[in-house]
């Protein structure tokens, strides 16, 4: 009989930040944990952003398209403004 999930309460962040809108800036993404374990589309979404690997770090120019990858993979990277 195969496992069965189980969700633990101490898992995972204990809240994630608020969304901020678009701007006209850069933001850069940094991949804090592994893809391993995740599903199909989280793997193609992490690879469409242009994440290769865990620790990965980009700059991509601030757009909605990106925000919307941005929130399914969330719990993945971490987005940091980028100060030109």
């Amino acid at each position: 009989m195969p496992r069965t999930f189980v969700w633990h309460r101490t898992r995972g962040p204990k809240q994630t930040p608020k969304e901020q809108p678009a701007t006209q800036g850069k933001v850069q993404i940094k991949q804090v944990r592994s893809e391993i374990g995740h599903s199909w589309r989280i793997r193609r979404t992490l690879e469409a952003i242009g994440l290769k690997h865990h620790q990965a770090v980009i700059v991509k120019q601030d757009s909605e398209s990106l925000r919307g990858q941005l929130r399914q993979v969330r719990h993945l990277v971490e987005v940091t403004p980028v100060e030109e």
